[in-house]
């Protein structure tokens, strides 16, 4: 190897290293490139960087993040989620588990309207763990359930993974948002087929909810319910979703109506206050940020890599594995779901992806199908121990009774199942690909 591809490995192997003793994602980042590729190249290398830069600052595309960000952030700071969970928990409450089913519904509804793990997981957390455990659930089954729950807004849209995915592979966001659609309602599926098994084969576990406290809520008030509480955020959801699907509005301008639709939802219900206000702009600029300055350090990187011949060890490294394509893809996939263990999705994204991306797109691989596989995959990130954010949120707001080792355990089997699915849609690629091409992507 030349000198310069040992450098590239060094920037690599430096990276982790910064990581694991805790700089931050994007110093990590930077600083790695800007210091071995200055090594190779000198200054010289960075002369493309403020167009790259320029071009992430500008890209009407990424200006859909934080209009979302503000949706999801107004949602769920006005604590519109807790009624949410009490309307659904009713509808199901009757049968053998159907607090399970119900905690998997409500992580597709938040999870379609904010798309923030965090705020999901912790607001499941605090509402429904003590009851689940108050209602004989074991600790690590109802754990998993809202890990798991919590997650699932990274691959149902609108979700910044997916609007990420979609510059990184070169498509529209439209057309990531309509293929992640049927996966991301499968991997729900999925959970809810496994919980009513394991009720029906273990009913003492998840058992119903009383029919006293089912009354409390008389049929017509939770009807009423489901209209007010549960419609207008479904309906924002499919207006934004419909619009960018359908190409009546691009991501940029369906976010800014879901942005705005979310502040009239939030005030027809009489909770908005100028504090309020406060507090989710300050939060949205928080994450927006965060995500930016990633971006823009994803750009030193990806500069120096290059340009150290980088792409050649990749290439060569594909070289190496057995069975083709399809190996190939296994092998990313494996790859990132072991990166998962120890990094986040936006790192994995913007630093691992793009170095197996040539070959693929040299193989002629469906970026859309690929962009699936990776986007369910890198939802795993949140769930493997022992780095899992859905673990830590959910620690933070467990009974003392809760141990890190219950969550760590719960999370296991609903990794299993995210397997699944990865293997349905790696075996059934249609289910991926069929809604884009249906409507014309």
């Amino acid at each position: 190897m030349s000198p310069n591809e040992w450098l590239a490995i060094g920037m690599i192997v430096a990276f982790f290293v910064f990581l694991l003793i805790g700089i931050p994602v994007g110093i990590s980042i930077a600083a790695t490139a800007f210091f071995f590729g200055y090594i190779g190249f000198g200054p010289m290398l960075f002369n493309l960087l403020p167009s790259r830069i320029f071009g992430v600052v500008t890209n009407y595309t990424f200006m859909a993040i934080p209009l979302f960000v503000f949706m999801g952030v107004m949602l769920e700071k006005s604590k519109l989620a807790e009624e949410l969970i009490d309307v659904i928990g009713h509808l199901f409450g009757g049968i053998s588990g159907g607090m399970g089913v119900a905690i998997i519904l409500v992580g597709v509804l938040l999870g379609a309207a904010t798309g923030i793990v965090g705020a999901t997981i912790v607001t499941l957390g605090l509402l429904t763990l003590p009851t689940l455990l108050r209602r004989g659930y074991p600790k690590t089954l109802a754990t998993g359930m809202i890990c798991a729950s919590g997650t699932l807004g990274q691959i149902i849209p609108p979700s910044l993974v997916l609007i990420l995915l979609a510059e990184i592979l070169g498509e529209s966001v439209g057309t990531m948002f309509a293929a992640a659609m049927v996966p991301g309602l499968t991997l729900a599926a999925v959970y809810i087929v496994a919980i009513l098994m394991i009720a029906k084969l273990y009913p003492d576990l998840m058992p119903p909810i009383p029919a006293e406290e089912r009354a409390e809520m008389g049929r017509g008030q939770l009807i009423r319910k489901v209209i007010t509480v549960v419609g207008p955020p479904v309906g924002l959801v499919f207006a934004v979703l419909g619009s960018i699907i359908g190409g009546i509005a691009a991501p940029t301008e369906a976010a800014s109506m879901g942005a705005l639709g979310a502040l009239l939802i939030v005030a027809c219900s009489g909770r908005l206050t100028f504090a309020l206000l406060k507090e989710v702009a300050k939060a949205t600029l928080v994450i927006s940020a965060m995500v930016f300055f990633i971006l823009i350090s994803a750009q030193v990187f990806g500069l120096a890599f290059r340009g150290l011949g980088g792409e050649h060890l990749v290439a060569r490294m594909f070289d190496w594995v057995p069975g083709g394509e399809l190996g190939a893809m296994l092998f990313m996939l494996l790859l990132m779901f072991v990166l998962g263990f120890f990094l986040e999705w936006i790192e994995i994204s913007y630093i691992a992806l793009p170095l197996f991306l040539p070959f693929f797109v040299q193989m002629g691989v469906d970026m859309v199908w690929l962009g699936i596989l990776v986007g369910l995959v890198l939802q795993t990130s949140f769930l493997t121990p022992p780095f899992g954010w859905s673990l830590f949120f959910l620690k933070g707001v467990a009974p003392k009774e809760v141990s890190t080792l219950d969550i760590y355990k719960g999370a296991l089997p609903f990794i299993g199942l995210q397997f699944v699915a990865v293997a349905l849609v790696f075996i059934f690629p249609s289910i991926a690909t069929w809604l884009p091409k249906a409507i014309g992507w």
